[in-house]
């Protein structure tokens, strides 16, 4: 399983949300170009970076972005405003791995489709559910999709993986993730999961590594608060030989 870790940016700063609010962030004052590099020589093969600003229709971190692409010395998978398939293509000829589409597959799913079709390996589907329906515009707005529904509409989308967000597991601090909705919407998905909003410690990596369909996960908040150490993490995520019984 591929441990994602995170950068989320707002204003050019390392930041979290408290329960969601972008207008309430947590600041991390930390370097997000080192952070990035830090990542890469902790031993993680990807990173995951979301642009707030860019979700509000802001461009003041692209220089940043684009920066954090160039040295970071990982793949980066990125998130946040895509709009249009233009805004999509600037990006992939900026070198970024991965792009993550949100709003824009509830508002024009046959672009992401297309997209899709053009870039196998790097369009990735985010699904971001609360209360059992999928958010949109950063979580504010709720669609008229059901998760399940959402993802069957794009069945035929060679996507390189898909996001799952629990948001209700991720506004709630300091109790042990519930694994539920990602696990049952993995089973269904004929594409990598990647789960997010679930991870606070060693233990919830340990559970998601054998859950099938479940490639990967986002960490981020956890790293920062150093409740959850990057190396150890890269560690219980890795596969390892199950024992074979010697004959004699």
């Amino acid at each position: 399983m591929i441990v994602y870790p995170t950068i989320e940016l707002q204003h050019g700063r390392c930041v979290s949300l408290n329960r969601g609010r972008i207008d309430e962030p947590m600041i991390w004052h930390v370097d997000p170009v080192d952070t990035a590099r830090g990542f890469a020589e902790a031993g993680a093969e990807w990173m995951h970076l979301t642009d707030f600003d860019a979700i509000e229709g802001r461009d003041e971190n692209s220089d940043l972005v684009e920066q954090i692409i160039r040295s970071a010395g990982i793949p980066v998978q990125l998130a946040g405003g895509f709009r249009t398939a233009a805004g999509v293509e600037r990006w992939i000829d900026k070198g970024v791995g991965r792009i993550v589409i949100s709003s824009l597959a509830t508002r024009d799913p046959n672009t992401v489709k297309e997209l899709a079709k053009r870039h196998p390996d790097q369009i990735v589907l985010s699904v971001d559910v609360w209360k059992g329906q999928v958010m949109v515009d950063g979580w504010r707005t709720v669609s008229a999709y059901s998760p399940g529904a959402f993802i069957h509409s794009f069945s035929e989308a060679p996507f390189a993986a898909i996001v799952i967000t629990d948001i209700d597991s991720d506004m709630v601090e300091d109790v042990e993730a519930q694994l539920g909705l990602v696990s049952g919407l993995a089973a269904e998905s004929r594409w990598p999961v990647i789960a997010s909003g679930i991870v606070r410690t060693v233990d919830d990596i340990a559970r998601l590594k054998y859950i099938p369909s479940i490639s990967g996960t986002l960490v981020g908040r956890s790293l920062f608060r150093k409740s959850l150490d990057l190396e150890t993490a890269l560690s219980v995520a890795r596969p390892y030989a199950e024992p074979v019984a010697e004959f004699k």
